[in-house]
């Protein structure tokens, strides 16, 4: 039994006191772009995630990661379990955004250790008066965001992904055996469609191939 995960809901309501009492986080010229309001809310938190993990659980932490790494920033608690981060933001004043999650093969390599935690930070927020407001923080491991949430799309392996910014279902009571399982049958789901995708293009460019043979060079 995890027991630092009974504080990820008090964690959550730090992190949006913690946004909302910044006053010089953006500027008149970065509030309204969503990339830049993203990249300063992942640096703002990366800088101050120690203050809001209990002192008692925390053993290591890291804000340092290539681009392309799986976490934002990371830490491991007092019972050695790793908890990778992916940071991101939403401004719920749009209506859809389909953010990428992680690939499958991924989550599926790092789940083989029991003690790897993957953890979505997902900061929901709305611009009033030129103020970035934080309406709502999910701190949560991926296996407890609802399926009916997730799709899989055409990326690599398939990358994992929320199906709509503004509809995220956390359920506790999901564990990370039931998670996976239903990952496996997205999966298994997800693959032939493709190959009837790939097949259609196979046959385009065959006919494609069959009328430029015909052609003469000019």
């Amino acid at each position: 039994m995890n027991k630092f995960l009974s504080y990820f809901s008090e964690i959550e309501q730090k992190i949006i006191e913690a946004i909302n009492s910044q006053k010089e986080l953006l500027n008149e010229y970065t509030i309204n772009s969503p990339r830049a309001v993203g990249d300063a809310i992942q640096d703002f938190l990366a800088k101050e995630f120690l203050k809001f993990i209990p002192v008692n659980f925390l053993k290591d932490y890291s804000e340092t990661f290539a681009r392309r790494a799986m976490a934002d920033f990371a830490f491991m608690d007092n019972e050695d379990n790793f908890y990778a981060i992916d940071c991101k933001t939403h401004n719920i004043g749009t209506h859809f955004n389909m953010p990428n999650l992680t690939s499958v093969e991924r989550i599926s390599r790092f789940y083989e250790d029991r003690k790897n935690y993957f953890v979505l930070l997902m900061i929901a927020y709305q611009i009033e008066n030129q103020k970035l407001i934080a309406q709502k923080c999910i701190f949560s491991p991926i296996e407890h965001i609802d399926w009916s949430c997730l799709t899989i799309g055409a990326l690599g392996w398939g990358q994992i992904q929320i199906a709509n910014s503004n509809h995220i279902l956390v359920n506790k009571q999901l564990t990370r055996k039931t998670w996976m399982l239903q990952l496996c049958e997205a999966v298994l789901a997800f693959y032939p469609r493709e190959i009837a995708k790939i097949n259609d293009r196979i046959n385009y460019f065959e006919k494609m191939k069959q009328f430029w043979d015909k052609q003469s060079d000019v």
